[in-house]
């Protein structure tokens, strides 16, 4: 998934430029291409918002009912390597 994050010209799906175009992905089937669009585009969304990779990734880490601790350090990781990777 973090390669295709590189390589947004292989991507089905355009990155998301806001936050009703994240939401609207759910109407898609999820895949791997649908999950580096969503990330991108929460990155995309995030920077526009001048908000911070650390802003974020206390989002991500928060606790939730949805996701372990060990997945949100792994999702956080990702986001962190789709932040620097992203123009």
């Amino acid at each position: 998934m973090q390669q295709r994050l590189l390589n947004q010209s292989a991507m089905n799906y355009p990155i998301p430029a806001s936050p009703q175009e994240i939401v609207a992905l759910r109407q898609q089937p999820v895949d791997e291409e649908l999950i580096a669009a969503a990330i991108a585009g929460v990155v995309r969304v995030t920077r526009s918002q001048g908000r911070s990779l650390e802003e974020l990734t206390a989002e991500v880490l928060a606790d939730d009912s949805l996701l372990d601790w060990k997945v949100r350090l792994w999702l956080s990781d990702i986001v962190a390597h789709a932040w620097k990777s992203l123009p």
